[in-house]
């Protein structure tokens, strides 16, 4: 018997996001219809939808999916937004972005990752994402400003590309904190004089970004 994916998803769906309190409609519905199963290695697949980060390639890992809907609803995305991923990883985020958001733009420094997930999004039929490979710690100049800006792994600071590439009104939300310990979710608001405004959420454990202006 094969494992019931589908199953698997609307219970996590309910029991993970809903029950922890995540009611966005439009996050739920995208998380409804990703199939988390896609992004992880063949020997990972039956890990899918288990409450926890889990391995891919490269040795990097999959976010808890509580924790990218806590960020996705953080972002306060709406359908007609332009979003700025940093740290495409397996592209399970980059897809999840996609079914809200009009555009996605998404940057893996590793080219293994970068490869895999560029074809794999296509493959899934996703036309609304670019993916780049570079320095995610220096935004994506090219199709800025953005909406909304998701950092998948955590920075000692908020990097000041980014702040610059972000709409006035826009939100960047990205783990900040020691490197290799636990880091705190930080929401950064845009004001209209250019200052920003930030807010703390949970304590999260990520990968170290990787950049000119981050981790070195």
């Amino acid at each position: 018997m094969g494992i019931d994916f589908e199953q698997l998803r609307k219970q996590m769906v309910e029991e993970q996001l809903v029950k922890r309190g995540i009611d966005d409609e439009l996050v739920l519905e995208a998380f409804k219809k990703v199939k988390r199963e896609k992004f992880l290695p063949e020997n990972n697949k039956k890990y899918a939808y288990a409450d926890g980060a889990q391995l891919i390639a490269a040795g990097q890992t999959i976010s808890q999916p509580y924790i990218v809907a806590v960020m996705l609803e953080a972002l306060e995305i709406e359908k007609t937004d332009s979003v700025l991923e940093i740290g495409t990883g397996s592209g399970y985020a980059a897809a999840l972005l996609a079914e809200i958001a009009a555009e996605v733009y998404t940057i893996e420094r590793i080219e293994e990752l970068a490869v895999q997930a560029e074809e794999l999004l296509k493959k899934l039929g996703y036309q609304n994402i670019k993916v780049k490979l570079g320095d995610g710690s220096l935004g994506w100049e090219e199709f800025a400003p953005y909406d909304s800006i998701l950092v998948s792994a955590a920075a000692p600071y908020v990097p000041q590309k980014l702040i610059d590439q972000l709409s006035v009104g826009g939100k960047i939300v990205i783990p900040v904190g020691e490197r290799n310990k636990v880091q705190r979710l930080k929401v950064i608001t845009k004001k209209f004089n250019g200052k920003i405004k930030a807010k703390e959420l949970e304590y999260v454990r990520f990968v170290p970004l990787i950049g000119k202006d981050s981790w070195r």
